[in-house]
């Protein structure tokens, strides 16, 4: 048997080689993330002033604001709701521990109205609204229905994205108050498993530990968390591939981002919260 070593030149040019192909894909995928970052931008811009260009769509307008916001009420009552009951059971036996079981109403309000009920409503809003944007304006991308709209005279970033980010914006904040006020519903009912409270002592109690310094921060995040789930949704239906498979990608990718900007955009808002307090 005969046994060849290859060349030192023909190591170092495999090794070169190797490298250039890490490099061009590295070059690659910094390429397409910056892309990404300009394209997102220049969508945010043309939202912004088509947003404030006269015509506008008030009829689609309120359809989305019923779609975004009616029909999320059943889904934000059942997590509402639960978030009170399951708040309080895990939190009375510790409470007990240390004979503050008067404490626990104002606890579970404080809880709900400055984090758990924006985040989670949040969240939830981003599974349900941002992936059916994404899915509706993605179909619409392959079915050629956007152009047919630009040929017939008719603004499809105002009457597709304008619509429904501002009605995201406008009743995500709703529905995260909706969800609060069943949370602590949910509360009540949770103390009165193994103990006996009056509705009313209840939420004295409840709302005795809560002022405006409490809502007004959680209101304004919510805003935000609106725009966001908004945008994130339109933009990946608004430019989704020209495949079919491009729609169920878009529905996919707009739930993970407008989740992970959520997060991220409650990050920024409790940091800014605590300068400010």
């Amino acid at each position: 048997m005969k046994i060849v070593i290859p060349a030192t030149k023909d190591i170092v040019r495999g090794n070169s080689l190797i490298v250039s192909e890490k490099a061009i894909a590295q070059t690659h995928i910094i390429n397409h993330f910056l892309t990404d970052i300009a394209n997102v931008c220049l969508f945010f811009v043309r939202f912004i002033k088509q947003s404030f260009t006269p015509n506008h769509e008030f009829k689609e307008f309120f359809k989305q604001c019923f779609q975004i916001g009616y029909k999320s009420l059943p889904l934000i009552s059942v997590t509402g709701t639960i978030m009170g009951l399951v708040l309080t059971i895990q939190s009375r036996p510790v409470l007990a521990n240390f004979g503050a079981e008067s404490l626990l109403p104002g606890m579970v309000a404080v809880s709900l109205i400055r984090e758990m009920g924006p985040v989670i409503t949040g969240l939830i809003c981003a599974g349900k609204i941002a992936s059916s944007m994404g899915a509706e304006l993605g179909s619409m991308k392959v079915t050629e229905q956007i152009e047919a709209m630009e040929v017939s005279s008719t603004n499809p970033m105002k009457f597709l994205v304008v619509t429904r980010v501002w009605a995201a914006v406008l009743m995500i904040p709703l529905l995260v108050l909706y969800a609060d006020g069943l949370g602590i519903l949910g509360s009540w009912a949770g103390a009165n498993l193994k103990g006996d409270v009056t509705f009313s002592l209840f939420f004295a109690q409840a709302f005795s530990h809560i002022d405006f310094y409490d809502l007004i921060p959680a209101v304004i995040k919510s805003f935000f968390f609106g725009a966001v789930i908004g945008l994130v949704g339109c933009y990946k239906g608004y430019n989704a591939g020209r495949g079919t498979e491009s729609v169920g990608i878009a529905a996919n990718s707009a739930v993970v981002i407008a989740s992970l900007l959520v997060l991220i955009v409650d990050v920024i808002a409790v940091q800014i919260t605590d300068m400010i307090g």
